[in-house]
């Protein structure tokens, strides 16, 4: 796991100033990569690169790599996880090779397939490749987007990092904000791809590759577009059928998931996602140790996770840590985690906290839970959207229904203090605005108060669609639907980037078992069949010996920290005052603290 950068310069541009950008940008990234740090510099080009050794941990495996010829120079964050058996057919053709990296593996299919190549990497990855014939830069993005790529066109050419603030580093791009990007965050709770809170600056989205020559970039590309697999046909499967390939599918999974050359840790809750994981881990053999966080404030309450994840740890026979946080180590670790935060959100404080405890132990790699909601239909959405979108359309159905509701749901959403209420008129008609109406932090008509009528108004017009930001799911079903608008949205904007930041300020790899495009595409046809809680289970049967019925027959709280009261605090710690704190009466904590980090993201600028 790495941070990467890179400058693609035009024709005549200053290579000093350049060269002084990328350092600028691999030095604010420092803790993705404290293990080495390495540029190279070429007629048009420049890349740098900070190292966190996880495979082959010898120097002659650092960054930028160039092929054996010489033609090509890579830097790369990411893993993939089936390097060893490209390998094995590469050497078969009769290549040799000079480290036992991932890396080298990307060069030489790269040299022999190009962008061909994509479809055979399993793992997480982000990487630049140049070409020093073609004069050609490369760019190109895992599946699921799980890790980041960020660039921008400028005067003097194409620039590119692995975070937004590396590019805001470099002192060479604006930092006028982007309206998609501000809407979009006070929509979502967090900023939905390719945009983020700067003008200009853009995610290389999921499944997508990108070319630029003499500094001037193409329209990313697509080539994997993970939402095809809730909209394709089904397949049908007896029960037994269908839990043998979850347990073939999951434990494949995990085991591709273990390759490293350092030791492994898994974040062990009370849930099942990431007891399935340490189950299986301890099935094949690896000698992991889970990681617990606990809070004072849930002892003896539902949302602990502390005794479970005891229980869980002795039930395979795991090895345990449990670190307690508290309020005054919240308050403490506020200004690195705004620090470390790349783009605003309104969650990643628990991943923070779990994280710090891992690299506590000494870990550079832990395994995440993260993603099974989403696969095995865990989240209540699966259950309540559809059920609320079939019970808005026979509303909508009657003629001036939803005109008649204007009136006395923004009457109901002020008296009960629930402002989303008044939403649902406009949104409670499709599967689409029933999901943005549970996911959503502040509806659309709130955004003028936040943003202003200008920046909302085009905000919101650039985002487009119904609801903002968000096209036609189109899925099999509306379950496999809520799985899509789950996958590519929350988990996606959300999840998916919070565990990149809150990991990697800490320099450790999270790596994502369930969040597998391999994984998806055996799952994917069966997705429906998960409903319920009939995929949860599975999972839970998937290791040899099973999860215990008390973590299985549990009920779902989430990964959560006890923000509601210690987010009040918070607000003693703003520096700022681009925007104004939303403070009203009832409002949810999730709304203070949105205002609170976006601030604070802007004040960084």
């Amino acid at each position: 796991m790495c941070g990467i950068a890179g400058f693609a310069s035009m024709p005549g541009a200053a290579k000093v100033s350049a060269l002084d950008a990328v350092r600028r940008m691999t030095a604010r990234m420092h803790t993705r990569g404290p293990d080495a740090q390495g540029e190279w510099v070429s007629e048009g080009v420049i890349l740098g690169h900070r190292r966190l050794a996880i495979v082959d941990l010898d120097a002659r495996a650092n960054q930028p790599m160039q092929s054996a010829d010489g033609r090509y120079h890579i830097v790369f964050n990411g893993e993939i996880y089936n390097f060893r058996e490209l390998r094995r057919e590469l050497e078969a053709d009769g290549v040799g090779f000079r480290t036992t990296s991932d890396t080298e593996i990307l060069l030489v299919l790269f040299a022999r397939d190009a962008e061909r190549m994509l479809p055979r990497l399993r793992g997480m990855f982000a990487f630049a490749i140049w070409d020093t014939q073609t004069r050609e830069l490369f760019l190109a993005r895992d599946p699921y987007g799980i890790k980041p790529l960020y660039y921008v066109q400028t005067r003097d050419g194409l620039i590119f990092a692995s975070q937004v603030k590396g590019l805001l580093a470099s002192g060479i791009v604006s930092t006028e904000r982007e309206p998609a990007g501000m809407a979009g965050f006070f929509l979502w709770g967090s900023v939905p791809e390719p945009w983020t809170l700067f003008r200009g600056i853009f995610a290389l989205p999921a499944g997508h590759w990108l070319r630029a020559r003499e500094g001037r970039s193409a329209a990313p590309v697509a080539w994997h577009d993970i939402r095809t697999h809730w909209q394709s046909e089904g397949r049908t499967a007896s029960a037994r059928q269908l839990q043998e390939r979850v347990r073939q599918a999951v434990g494949d999974s995990v085991r591709a998931h273990l390759v490293a050359d350092v030791p492994v840790s898994v974040f062990l809750s009370g849930g099942i996602d990431s007891g399935a994981i340490a189950g299986m881990a301890a099935q094949l053999g690896a000698q992991t140790e889970g990681i617990t966080v606990g809070f004072a404030e849930f002892t003896g309450l539902r949302d602990d996770e502390t005794s479970l994840a005891c229980a869980t740890a002795k039930h395979y026979g795991l090895r345990h840590h449990v670190r307690m946080v508290s309020r005054a180590e919240f308050e403490q670790d506020i200004p690195r985690i705004l620090d470390a935060m790349d783009q605003p959100s309104i969650d990643g404080v628990n991943t923070w906290f779990a994280s710090k405890a891992a690299a506590e132990r000494g870990y550079k790699v832990v395994l995440s839970g993260v993603g099974g909601d989403e696969l095995f239909c865990g989240y209540s959405s699966f259950r309540q959207v559809p059920r609320m979108a079939t019970f808005g359309r026979m509303i909508g159905a009657i003629p001036g229904a939803r005109a008649l509701l204007h009136a006395p749901c923004a009457a109901l959403s002020r008296y009960r203090s629930q402002p989303k209420l008044a939403g649902l008129p406009r949104f409670m008609v499709s599967l689409e605005g029933t999901y943005f109406l549970r996911r959503s932090l502040f509806l659309p008509a709130e955004l003028p108060a936040l943003i202003g009528e200008d920046m909302a108004r085009d905000g919101l017009g650039t985002l487009s669609g119904e609801p903002p930001g968000v096209t036609n799911a189109n899925a099999r079903n509306a379950v496999a639907g809520v799985g899509m608008l789950e996958s590519t949205l929350y988990l996606r904007n959300q999840l998916l980037r919070d565990s990149d930041w809150a990991s990697m300020a800490h320099s450790l790899e999270l790596r994502t078992p369930l969040v597998d495009a391999t994984l998806l595409a055996t799952l994917g046809p069966y997705v429906s069949r998960f409903a319920g809680d009939a995929g949860k289970r599975m999972l839970a049967r998937s290791p040899e010996k099973p999860l215990s019925a008390a973590v299985v027959n549990r009920p779902k709280t989430g990964f959560s920290v006890p923000m509601a009261s210690w987010s009040a605090k918070a607000n003693d710690h703003r520096s700022c005052s681009n925007l104004p704190l939303v403070a009203s009466a009832g409002t949810p904590w999730a709304r203070d603290w949105a205002g609170f980090v976006i601030e604070s993201t802007l004040a960084c600028a």
